[in-house]
């Protein structure tokens, strides 16, 4: 199995974690390959015995060392490439992760043994026209495209279309599109519904709208959205997934829709998503009292 590797050095125990991947690996029938950051130290001196991940549509499956924001680099590397991504969370929430830092050898060893169910994602797929209709930048987005304002402090009005279907005009801070799987992150901070990752849909969140009559709203999966503004800054921005993006100015048309390639992510017997939501987000209930 060609295993590729992607992590983030800014977590404590990586090092052990790859030390214990490379040793692991010949035992497991993996042929790992390192992205460049983890196959090489700062003085870019070579500090592991492996192939450099330079294809990452080439590997049979993705580890993915650090947090959430790691595995959503990862999906986007794998460029719609139907590979399982094994998450190992290195950080606090680590909501799409699949095991803890700790539990790194069985689940490789159970990734190597195929004891493992492969959870499709749906993902997005977001396209930034500029004022001639002319597509200029396209994304893959595992989570959220959001468009928003950057440092002014003004209301933005957003035009939001679904099919060519006007929803509203928004006035708001900006808005999250987002799959069931990005419904627990952003959208959610800004009052969005928590959507099960496997009920397919898109959902539209408006951020700190200015006024009550605006709601988040769940449309189908089929579902092509348009947002342009109407007015505001010159400049606002395009965010996707938190992590990459491009200004968006006033006149310029962005396109979200449903992406032809879902992400797997892997899972192991015993964990289920309202698990994952008990313990993530705190909904245990009150306790029992005496």
């Amino acid at each position: 199995m060609r295993l590729g590797v992607v992590g983030h050095r800014g977590y404590a125990g990586l090092g052990e974690a790859l030390r214990l991947v490379a040793s692991l690996g010949p035992e497991l029938g993996f042929d790992v390959a390192y992205e460049r950051e983890l196959w090489t130290d700062e003085d870019g001196e070579d500090t592991l015995d492996g192939k450099e991940l330079t294809d990452a549509t080439a590997i049979d499956a993705l580890l993915t060392l650090g947090g959430d924001g790691t595995l959503l680099r990862g999906a986007r590397l794998l460029a719609g490439r139907q590979a399982p991504i094994l998450g190992v969370n290195f950080g606090r929430l680590g909501f799409l992760t699949s095991c803890g830092a700790d539990e790194i050898e069985p689940a490789l060893r159970a990734l190597a043994a195929g004891q493992y169910s492969a959870e499709a994602r749906m993902a997005l797929e977001a396209r930034a026209l500029d004022g001639d209709g002319k597509e200029r930048r396209r994304w893959f987005a595992l989570n959220d495209v959001v468009l928003h304002k950057g440092g002014f402090a003004r209301v933005l009005r957003l035009r939001v279309a679904a099919d060519g279907d006007t929803i509203a005009s928004y006035a708001a801070d900006g808005i999250v599109v987002s799959t069931p799987t990005g419904s627990t992150a952003y959208s959610l901070s800004a009052g969005g519904p928590v959507v099960v990752p496997t009920v397919e849909s898109i959902v539209v969140t408006p951020v700190s709208p200015h006024t009550l009559a605006i709601r988040p709203l769940v449309l189908p999966p089929t579902a092509e959205i348009q947002l342009q503004a109407i007015d505001g800054p010159e400049e606002l921005l395009v965010t996707v997934d938190g992590q990459v993006g491009t200004t968006f100015a006033s006149g310029e048309t962005l396109l979200v829709r449903r992406s032809p390639h879902p992400v797997a992510i892997v899972r192991f017997p015993g964990t289920t998503f309202f698990a994952r939501l008990r313990l993530k987000l705190g909904w245990g209930g009150l306790q029992d009292r005496d």
